[in-house]
């Protein structure tokens, strides 16, 4: 017997319909091009956005930890902070590792700790984000290793790894290799995505550092969706199809606090990247020109003083992001101005997830605030504004020239200026900041110590004593030959991980064919 349809009302019982509109000026449907109102016609009565806090800390045993606690809280897929050395491609016994080991996100030097960091946790019913850029890479080569292991098929997976280098060399400068050798690698890991995990998103395009930077909302979206432009340049280069790729290149924007910005921002970019993608690369299916995304609320705007405010501010946002149609989402701790989150403050995060998707009512209908006419100006403003600085950028050769260049630093230095001046000013309020002061309430804080680095330190050690060196040896030496030609390396980084190469010993091998990248300064 057929379930009966399911009934969506306010918490009164008055009827919520599918779809309100169209009036003059009002965008297609939620689910047709250019997908401004939402890429899909039902959109949270459907399925609930994902939800994915971003979590790790000290060993992989502890995330490991971490990462079953939130699942058994009602988080739907999980989103992996790697360290600051794991970052750089340092193990966590090198010399420039000492005072960071653990601290930023959890450790992760081999594949044991990767085999570690998911133990007990399905890869083939859990999808799984990892922050990672420069080292993306290898670090996606022994996921997929841990995969094997758990004897689960590559084309079962899901999830994504950031893998956007270009906003590094913009915004967060976490950066290895020069820009060169670093596109040819996330070239490599689109195209063996392409080949080997259909579930699984190679690349998620992130503006969400570029707003932490200091950028506008409308150049956060420019410069990540030319950033996508410069991707798809490179894939297709290397011979795939745009309809091949397409679908699987993933977005990640920062839900700030203007509230009516941030939304009309997310609808924006669905616009522009649908009418690129039709228009300027003749993508043929649907599904090449629907962006998807995930958001992050603005560890930015968070305060120390008064921490208690961003509880506010984060709900604030997470509604923003919703409304705006997210495909999944962060929410960010109330501590995170002090400390990586405390196991009470990111419970109370996951919460106000859960609140706005279970009680809200805002998962009842698509874009509800559409067709308002500050809602519709603005998303015209951003869209148009955005594709101004596209057009700039494509003037200049594209966006690896515009970096060299210095423009999309320098913009982002100007905007972040021009916003700390109105703070110190008083022109902008921060509450709590420049604005109603008051004296602060201690709150409980995760602190972590130096006996997360002696840990791993100790497990680098007896693994190097253990692993068969010769076999090391041979597979670094094969990724070498291959980094010097053209060949495709994730093969050769998938050896060198089952040989428990190490996430340092690989990266070395690497700069020794590539070089190191170092910025030049534009005044």
């Amino acid at each position: 017997m057929k379930a009966a349809a399911r009934q969506f009302t306010t918490i009164s019982g008055v009827p919520i319909e599918a779809y309100y509109g169209p009036g003059a000026g009002i965008p297609n449907p939620p689910g047709e091009f250019p997908y401004t109102r939402g890429i899909h016609r039902d959109m949270y009565r459907g399925k609930l956005w994902t939800m994915r806090q971003f979590s790790g800390f000290a060993t992989p045993e502890e995330t490991n930890r971490r990462y079953l606690y939130l699942l058994e809280q009602g988080q739907t897929g999980l989103s992996v902070a790697f360290d600051l050395p794991t970052l750089m491609g340092y193990d966590a016994d090198h010399p420039l590792s000492a005072g960071e080991v653990g601290k930023c996100g959890a450790a992760v030097s081999s594949l044991e700790d990767m085999e570690i960091l998911f133990r007990g946790i399905p890869l083939g019913d859990v999808t799984v984000s990892m922050t990672i850029n420069s080292p993306a890479a290898v670090i996606w080569a022994m996921y997929l290793a841990v995969a094997e292991r758990q004897g689960v098929d590559w084309a079962r997976i899901s999830g994504t790894t950031q893998n956007d280098i270009l906003k590094e060399y913009i915004a967060q400068k976490e950066y290895i290799f020069p820009p060169e050798p670093s596109m040819r690698l996330v070239t490599d890991t689109i195209e063996f995505a392409t080949r080997h995990t259909p579930r699984f998103n190679p690349i998620s395009i992130s503006g969400y550092h570029i707003r932490e930077a200091g950028s506008t909302a409308v150049q956060e979206l420019a410069f990540t969706l030319r950033d996508g432009i410069e991707y798809v340049d490179w894939a297709l280069e290397r011979g795939l199809d745009i309809d091949e790729f397409a679908p699987r290149l993933s977005f990640f924007f920062n839900s700030h606090s203007d509230f009516f910005e941030e939304i009309a921002k997310f609808r924006a970019a669905r616009t522009i990247w649908a009418n690129t993608m039709r228009d300027r690369y003749g993508a043929r299916q649907e599904r090449s020109c629907k962006l998807r995304f995930h958001a992050q609320t603005a560890g930015c705007s968070l305060t120390w003083q008064q921490p208690y405010n961003n509880l506010v501010r984060t709900a604030l946002q997470a509604l923003a992001a919703v409304l705006g149609g997210a495909q999944s989402l962060h929410t960010n701790s109330l501590d995170e101005a002090y400390a990586l989150p405390s196991e009470q403050a990111v419970t109370l995060a996951l919460r106000t997830q859960q609140i706005l998707a279970y009680e809200s009512g805002v998962a009842n209908t698509p874009d509800p605030l559409g067709g308002g006419y500050l809602l519709e100006s603005l998303t015209q403003q951003t869209e148009a504004g955005a594709n101004e600085y596209i057009r700039r950028i494509d003037a200049m050769g594209g966006m690896i020239a515009a970096i060299e260049q210095g423009y999309p630093q320098s913009e982002i230095a100007a905007a972040s200026y021009r916003y700390q001046r109105e703070v110190e000013s008083g022109e902008r309020t921060i509450v709590g900041v420049n604005r109603f002061q008051s004296d602060d309430h201690p709150i409980e804080l995760l602190e972590i110590d130096e006996s997360a680095a002696r840990h791993q330190c100790e497990k680098l050690a007896r693994l190097r004593r253990e692993r068969d060196n010769q076999c090391v040896r041979k597979t670094l030496d094969n990724l070498k030959r291959a980094a010097e030609g053209a060949e495709n390396t994730m093969p050769f980084l998938l050896d060198a991980v089952r040989s428990y190469a190490t996430l340092g010993e690989i990266c070395e091998a690497m700069r020794t064919v590539f070089g190191t990248y170092q910025e030049t300064a534009h005044v």
